[in-house]
Parts: C-alpha cells; sequence; structure tokens
C-alpha cells in the first residue's frame, strides 16, 4: 500500500494541499492514516478525489457529492447513486436554461430601450411588471414592454 504525502496527492490530482484538508474536513475523504504527525494516503483516496473532481466538473454541489457517497444504503451501487443524482441534476439545469431563455429574451427587448431617463424605464417596468398594465408610447413609459 503507498504512502502518499498531503503534497504527493495534490500534485497528481492538481489540487492544493487545502483542498483535500477540506474535503477530509466535509467527510468526502476519509482521514489519512497519520506517520509521523504527517498525513499519508493510499491510492484509493487519488480514486475517490478523481470522483470528487469529475462530479464537481459536472456542477454537483460539495453536498450533492456528499450523498452521492453517503445519502444512499451500502448496497446501492454506484451506478444507481449517478443515476439518481444526475436525474435531480438534469431536471435543476432545464429549470435554469429556462431562466437564462427568459433573461435573453429581456435582454433582447431592452436593448429597443428608446427611455431618456431610467425613471422613465422604471415606470414602464412598474406597470407590466407590477400593475399588468399594457404600456403606452406615452413618452411617460419605457417603450419596450419588458
Amino acid at each position: 500500500m503507498a504512502h502518499l504525502t498531503i503534497s504527493d496527492v495534490a500534485r497528481q490530482m492538481g489540487l492544493r494541499p487545502s483542498a483535500i484538508r477540506y474535503y477530509e474536513q466535509l467527510g468526502i475523504l476519509p482521514r489519512a492514516h497519520r506517520i509521523s504527525g504527517q498525513r499519508r494516503y493510499d491510492t484509493t483516496a487519488l480514486h475517490r478525489l478523481a470522483v470528487v473532481q469529475y462530479a464537481r466538473r459536472l456542477g454537483f454541489s460539495l453536498e450533492e457529492i456528499r450523498q452521492l457517497f453517503f445519502g444512499f444504503r451500502k448496497n446501492i451501487p454506484a451506478s444507481e447513486r449517478w443515476r439518481k443524482l444526475s436525474q435531480r441534476k438534469l431536471a435543476e439545469l432545464e429549470t435554469q436554461i429556462s431562466q437564462i431563455k427568459a433573461m435573453q429574451d429581456l435582454l433582447v427587448k431592452m436593448q429597443g430601450c428608446q427611455c431618456d431617463a431610467l425613471d422613465q424605464c422604471g415606470r414602464g417596468i412598474f406597470r407590466s411588471k407590477f400593475a399588468r398594465v399594457d404600456m403606452q408610447d406615452d413618452g411617460q413609459a419605457c417603450k419596450t414592454n419588458p
């Protein structure tokens, strides 16, 4: 069994030692054995960190990664864990995509703004969003209907 120092692990994984200590603190990475007071890891730590880094690249939060490791019964295979968490993440991404699309549409509309003052825009935005009154081009409200 290899006894890698925290520096060895950090270098191989492209992480800072502080990140490794933080993952230990969160329980995502098991506590390292100590030799002369220094952390020593075996290669399973590298494998665990590879999963953590992959999950981070996929957009999973540290809490979701904790769930991946500890949020299921022991007999649930990794494939099922990934499947369940991925379904939730995909639903979350769909919501974000919808929100981004709505933001894009509003930004495109706002590019057509012809107001002279922000108060004029505010009046139009207030009327359209809060009062639900259609704006009229009366020179008093934003000419783009956000």
